[in-house]
């Protein structure tokens, strides 16, 4: 009996999953997380933070120990060409420290150019989050759409059914030919074939969002059925409105602001090979040495010879110290950093190019969100006024025929056309829907349905 809860346990919590439907917020903060671009710029922005670190611990001095071992081996000949063994150990060790102590403020700016480096890699970052997010909320409006487009499609498919229904009634007694039986007949399976078409293009695009979700398991995936209100009010906010919010927080125009700084860092930082450089040195260290053919250490004060010294004696005799101050001096490099220079000032320039062009690209974005939504929307009131007068027509179509004066071609034009008219209706809806949802999105406000 537990291990039949328990399994029934485990089928249901299958079941819930299964059915789980996604709301755009959650297909959105899933999307930031799991996509690769985002994941790829994330390493990027870490290489950055890495880089930044180390221009900052370039003010540290580097210190560094060396310990070295060698035997040599062999004849050689003395000062007065005598050949002589010449076979010996040697041993040395020391630690030595270097610390740059002026370089005219070029390691301040290096860390000033690797900030603004980091920032702009952040805001790139944050730029990929909101192309993703507009992706994914695009995807997520067509996915209502079609499901809009399913539900008119299956209730034409209802409304003909029952005219071949009242077809095969009337032809069954003789009241109508045989050829509206036909007819209606014909309609029935043309309006499946509209719901099958219906039904795999919403399949086909909630595949889509599931591919740019990275979701393995498509099959059960779906989305919250939002009920879109079908009163929808004109857009309130102008492209004017909004430009001074946009110009102010878009990442990209941010990002584009940060490489400006950045390049101007880079353009002190190339000056700096005009000034000298002054560094100090300290370290300390001993060495040992002995002949292996011999075991003579030399003389003494008074002439006498004497024997060769221990290790430890030789490593604490020759233990010695040292400090020094180096100063590199740029006299003549054949013109190169007065030439970095005016490189660096030309990447100045780029930068600033390169920021004009994104202000542009973001107004004309805006500009065409706008003229967007005013003619999504017109079009929508349209579509309704076109919805409205197609829905009066069939109802007196349906009224004509069933007095014997009209035929069942009327009366399917009449219902084509309003499956028609919904069907604007719902693609207008939406795609002014979009519209108004990206203005929103460039003045700073969150996607929501």
């Amino acid at each position: 009996m537990k291990k039949l809860l328990i399994l029934l346990s485990g089928f249901l919590l299958i079941q819930i999953q299964a059915q789980k439907q996604w709301t755009l917020r959650e297909a959105v903060d899933y999307a930031v997380q799991n996509n690769l671009q985002i994941i790829s710029s994330q390493y990027n922005t870490k290489t950055q933070q890495n880089n930044l670190e180390i221009a900052k611990r370039e003010y540290l001095p580097s210190v560094v120990g060396n310990f070295n071992t060698n035997s040599s081996f062999g004849q050689g000949l003395d000062v007065f060409g005598t050949a002589r063994r010449n076979d010996n150990f040697s041993n040395n060790a020391n630690i030595g420290a270097n610390m740059l102590l002026f370089n005219y403020g070029r390691l301040d700016k290096t860390i000033k150019r690797s900030n603004f480096d980091l920032q702009a890699n952040e805001q790139d970052l944050e730029q990929i989050k909101n192309d993703i997010s507009l992706q994914v909320a695009q995807q997520y409006l067509q996915i209502l759409l079609n499901k809009e487009i399913q539900i008119i499609a299956n209730s034409a498919l209802d409304n003909a059914q029952k005219q071949y229904n009242r077809a095969k009634i009337t032809t069954t007694v003789g009241t109508t030919a045989r050829t509206i039986l036909a007819e209606a007949e014909a309609t029935v399976a043309r309006e499946k074939q509209n719901v099958t078409n219906a039904k795999i293009n919403t399949d086909r695009s909630i595949f889509t969002l599931a591919q740019l979700l990275r979701l393995e398991d498509y099959k059960t995936f779906d989305v919250v059925a939002v009920q879109v209100d079908s009163e929808i009010t004109p857009p309130l906010q102008s492209a004017e409105d909004i430009l001074e919010t946009v110009f102010a927080f878009q990442p990209v125009l941010k990002a584009a602001e940060y490489r400006i700084h950045a390049a101007e860092a880079q353009t002190e930082i190339t000056k700096t090979a005009f000034w000298p450089s002054i560094s100090a040195t300290a370290g300390f260290g001993t060495n040992y040495f002995n002949s292996l053919t011999t075991n003579f250490g030399g003389v003494d004060a008074f002439g006498n010879g004497t024997s060769e010294r221990g290790f430890f004696t030789q490593y604490k005799d020759n233990f010695g110290q040292q400090v020094g101050l180096t100063a590199s001096i740029p006299i003549f490099n054949k013109g190169i950093t007065r030439l970095q220079v005016q490189q660096s000032k030309i990447n100045e320039d780029v930068a600033k190019n390169n920021l004009e062009i994104q202000k542009q690209t973001v107004l004309q974005n805006v500009q065409r969100a706008q003229f967007d939504a005013e003619s999504n929307y017109q079009n929508y009131t349209t579509a309704l006024e076109v919805e409205n007068s197609s829905r009066l027509s069939l109802d007196f179509a349906e009224k004509s025929y069933a007095a014997g004066r009209s035929t069942i071609y009327e009366v399917n034009i009449a219902r084509n056309n309003l499956a028609n008219a919904q069907g604007s209706v719902a693609q207008t809806k939406y795609n002014y829907l979009f519209s108004l949802k990206l203005m929103n999105f460039y003045a700073g406000i969150p996607f929501s349905l």
